[in-house]
C-alpha cells in the first residue's frame, strides 16, 4: 500500500528535522542489526535464539524474545517499510510526547503484541520477527491524535488519517482468519489493541507483570501435569505386562506386548535420569 503524507496548516505545525531522536536511535538500530544479519547469511541461527518462538518463551524460558523480535526482520523491503512508517508517523508523536514517553508506548506496544501474539500460539517453533506490532501501535496513536490529517493513497487518493488506520486495522483482522499466511496478522492488531488501551487508560506495570508471571506458572504447571499424567500411564500399562509375565511367562506376550513393555521401560528409565 503506498500512500503520502500531508500536513493540515490549520493543525499542529509539521516541520520535521530528517530524524527525531527515538526515531534515528530506533531506525539505526533496526537497520544496523539486518545489515550485520544480512553480511552474517544467518538467519537460521538468529531467528531461532532472537526471533519470538513461542514454545522457546514459555518452555526454555528464553525470555528475552519478546523484546529482541523487534529488531530483526524478515527482509529487505520488511525492515525498509516498518522503518519507513515508524519514521512517518512517530516522528511527530515524538515531538508531541518526547522521547521517554515515545519510547515507552514504543516497547510496550510492541513486547504486549509479541506476548499476545504467544498466547494464541503456545506450541509454535516458527519464530516471529519484525517491529510491525510497535509501528502498527504507533499508527494507531497517530490516527487517534491526528484524525483529520490527509494521507494520500498510491498519491491520488485522499483519506483521513483515522479512517486509513481503522482500515488497515480491519484488513489485520480479517486476515488474522488466513492461517496460510507468513505475516503475524495477530501481532499487527494486538499492537493496535495495546496502543488504544494505553492511551485510554492509565497503564499498571504492576498489574501487567502479574499478569504475565501468573500465565508463564500457570502454564509451567500445566506442562508438568501433563508430563506427569503421560509417566503414570506408562507405568500402568508396564505393571499390567508385568502381571502378565508373571502370571504366564514372557513367551506369552504377543509382539506388541514386547515393544510396548521395551518403550514404556525405556521412557521411565530417561524419566528417572533426568530427576
Amino acid at each position: 500500500m503506498k500512500y503520502q503524507f500531508q500536513s493540515n496548516p490549520g493543525e499542529f505545525s509539521y516541520r520535521p528535522n530528517l530524524f527525531t531522536n527515538a526515531i534515528k536511535i530506533l531506525v539505526s538500530v533496526n537497520f544496523g542489526i539486518f545489515v550485520l544479519q544480512t553480511i552474517s547469511n544467518a538467519e537460521a541461527l538468529f531467528f531461532p535464539l532472537f526471533g519470538l518462538v513461542p514454545k522457546m518463551v514459555w518452555s526454555e524460558l528464553m525470555i528475552w524474545q519478546p523484546i529482541t523480535y523487534l529488531f530483526f526482520h524478515g527482509g529487505i523491503w520488511h525492515v525498509l517499510i516498518n522503518m519507513f512508517v515508524l519514521w512517518m508517523f512517530g516522528s511527530e508523536l515524538e515531538r508531541i510526547w518526547g522521547k521517554p514517553r515515545f519510547l515507552k508506548f514504543y516497547f510496550m506496544t510492541g513486547i504486549g503484541s509479541g506476548l499476545i501474539t504467544m498466547l494464541f500460539s503456545l506450541q509454535s517453533m516458527t519464530p516471529i520477527v519484525g517491529a510491525s506490532g510497535a509501528v502498527y501501535g504507533v499508527l494507531l496513536a497517530y490516527g487517534l491524535t491526528y484524525p483529520n490529517r490527509q494521507i494520500y493513497l498510491y498519491g491520488i487518493i485522499p483519506i483521513k488519517s483515522i479512517w486509513f488506520v481503522i482500515g488497515i486495522g480491519f484488513i489485520a483482522f480479517m486476515s488474522s482468519f488466513n492461517n496460510l499466511s507468513q505475516v503475524s496478522h495477530i501481532t499487527h492488531l494486538s499492537g493496535m489493541l495495546i496502543g488504544y488501551l494505553m492511551l485510554k487508560r492509565p497503564f499498571q506495570w504492576k498489574t501487567f507483570w502479574f499478569s504475565i508471571r501468573k500465565k508463564t506458572l500457570e502454564y509451567q504447571v500445566l506442562q508438568k501435569e501433563k508430563k506427569l499424567s503421560h509417566i503414570q500411564k506408562i507405568e500402568h500399562d508396564v505393571d499390567i505386562i508385568l502381571d502378565k509375565i508373571n502370571r504366564e511367562g514372557f513367551d506369552k506376550l504377543s509382539k506388541d506386548e514386547q515393544d510396548q513393555l521395551y518403550e514404556g521401560s525405556r521412557s521411565l528409565s530417561r524419566h528417572k535420569k533426568k530427576d
